[in-house]
């Protein structure tokens, strides 16, 4: 399903002038709220992020890599 800046640029490709114009000022740029902006680095998942201490692994990759980044389970099952 095509979005519709790519729609109206398909449109505008036959206008150099415009199309020029429509590109420059209407790329999207990345919010720091964006989902994408958030990305797993092994999986590129971009639910359950965890992003503190500068990580940027979704769930299921940092518990695969904790032990190997120095953390530890505490609590009942540890």
């Amino acid at each position: 399903m095509e979005t519709a800046y790519e729609r109206i640029a398909k449109n505008l490709k036959g206008k150099p002038a415009k199309y020029s114009r429509f590109t420059r000022f209407n790329q999207h740029k990345l919010q720091p709220h964006d989902r994408r902006a958030h990305m797993c680095v092994r999986c590129n998942r971009t639910e359950a992020h965890i992003g503190i201490h500068g990580l940027s692994y979704c769930r299921e990759c940092f518990r695969e890599v904790a032990k190997d980044l120095g953390f530890r389970k505490y609590g009942k099952e540890a």
